[in-house]
Order: structure tokens, then sequence, then C-alpha cells
């Protein structure tokens, strides 16, 4: 067999554990003052990775660069970059080229440009989070900018370039760090009105309305981040854990499906079943039969 045993958790909680490395290091402007700090990848990718193999051996397969009209394979030095403007003619554009445009763009600054309020942006602009600590230097001036944002409950937008590419982002203060998250620019966020059969804003049925809200209610509960887990990795993972080991993998049964037409009787059900998750809450007391248990 080609697969060597091994336990697959284990080996993903490891890694999981690894040491956070600099992805970037520059300083945050804020007024005349530079905050020299480091940039580190706040989350991580934890989708199970496939590599494709070939049937017959079970060998990796390797993708080449091939250029179909010389009819050869090209090697890194003979790829130039281009832009298709309309279709089949590009124009091509060298590194020299982008340098004489880089212009502010090639500042190691994470420039703020203002402070806004959190709720104010809607989640669909948000794109990647970072954390940043300060260098050296920079603790002094690193707390300062926490502390002032946290008095005041304001965010910073601002300006970065990484890895060549500027960006929009927002500052702001999380369990004590001060994280990055980049943004989408406004031109970047398709319009909703583009979303192909969107139904029209209309007033609601108003039973149906009412118990819709109860059962929002119903769930209402804080967010716990800790309790939401990805169902069809874990049982990916078990599934991938059996194969190592050679054991029979034996697949349930598809649970039937319920065809409910009905919205008032779907909205009746949703609660009823709601309500029996929900956990009582702790100090209240339940009465059966006109008595207190």
């Amino acid at each position: 067999s080609l697969y060597k045993t091994k336990d697959v958790k284990t080996s993903r909680y490891a890694e999981g554990r690894r040491k956070m490395h600099t992805v970037w290091k520059g300083a945050i402007s804020f007024g005349l003052m530079n905050i020299p700090v480091r940039m580190f990848t706040a989350t991580e990718d934890k989708d199970i990775k496939f590599r494709y193999l070939h049937k017959a051996c079970n060998t990796p397969l390797n993708y080449k660069k091939f250029c179909p009209t010389c009819n050869k394979d090209v090697s890194e030095d003979d790829i130039v970059r281009g832009y298709e403007y309309e279709p089949g003619h590009f124009v091509v554009l060298n590194e020299a080229d982008f340098e004489s445009v880089k212009g502010a763009a090639g500042s190691k600054n994470i420039e703020i440009l203002d402070f806004v309020n959190l709720s104010e942006i809607d989640p669909v602009y948000f794109d990647k989070t970072y954390y940043l600590s300060p260098q050296e230097t920079g603790a002094k001036a690193y707390n300062l900018l926490r502390q002032a944002m946290n008095n005041t409950g304001k965010i910073a937008i601002a300006r970065v370039t990484i890895r060549s590419k500027e960006t929009l982002a927002a500052l702001r203060v999380y369990k004590n760090a001060i994280v990055m998250e980049t943004l989408f620019y406004a031109d970047e966020v398709r319009p909703a009105e583009q979303i192909p059969g969107l139904p029209a804003v209309t007033g609601a049925n108003e039973k149906e309305l009412d118990i819709a809200i109860k059962l929002i209610d119903s769930l209402t509960t804080k967010f716990e981040p800790e309790k939401y887990t990805n169902e069809y990795k874990t049982a990916l993972t078990e599934l991938i854990q059996k194969k190592v080991e050679g054991k029979e993998i034996k697949v349930a049964p598809e649970a039937p499906k319920q065809n409910v037409i009905d919205l008032m009787e779907a909205l009746k059900a949703s609660l009823q079943e709601a309500a029996k998750k929900k956990p009582a809450k702790s100090g209240t007391k339940r009465k059966t039969a006109g008595k207190a248990v």
C-alpha cells in the first residue's frame, strides 16, 4: 500500500498549533505618529486538501506551463504578464511598467484616512483578517492607539499595500490586539439590484410574520463561535482515518425527505422544534398541574 498509518486528527491539530509567522512589516501612520508593526495572518483554511493522482499507480500529477503555439513547455523566465483588453489581444507589462505606477503603493505604511463606527460597515465589505503587533520600538504608541480606539468606540479606515497590491482596510481592537481587516472597494461589491429572481419587497401576512418573529426570538442566543463545527469536515476526516487504517466504511442511510408545502404549517413546526431545543432559563420554574416543580 502507498498509505502510511497516521492519525489524521492529531496531525491536523498539530498543524493548527503552528507558530505564527510574520507576513509583512511596516508601520501604522496615525497623524504625525508612526507605529512600527508586524502583521500575522489571523485565520487559516482548515478545509481538507486532496491531490490529483494517476488512477493506475496513485502517483501525484504534475501540471506544466505549456505553449500550444510553440508546442513546448515554458519556463518561468519566459513568462510575462499581459492584460487582455479584447479577446485574443493583449498589452504586455514588464517590471519597469509596474514600478512606474507604484508611487504611494510602494509605501510600507498602513495610512489611517478616517475613523468611523464599525456598525456603518456592512460585512459584505470585509475580506481577510490580520493581527498587528508592535515591533520593538512601537509598544507605547501601539498601546496609545489601542486605548484611544477602545475609549471612542471607533475603528480606523486605512490604505495599505501588501504584495504590491494596494487595498482598503479597517483597523479595530479585538481581544486586546489591533487587527486589520482588508476591505473590498465599493466598485468590487456587486449591486444587489443585479441579483436575478429577487422578489419585490411587499407586505407579509401578519400571522405568518408574527410566528416568524417568534421563531427568531426562540433561536436568539449569545454568539459563541466555539459551539459551531464543520460536520462535513469531521465526517470526512473520520472516513479518511478509517481508510488509512484499512477499516470497512459504512454509509449511514439517507434521511427521509420532508415535503412541507404550507408556509404557516412549516413556521409552526419550526417554532415547536426550536422550543424543544432551547434550554430553560436558569432561575425559572415550570408548573405542572398547577404545582411548582
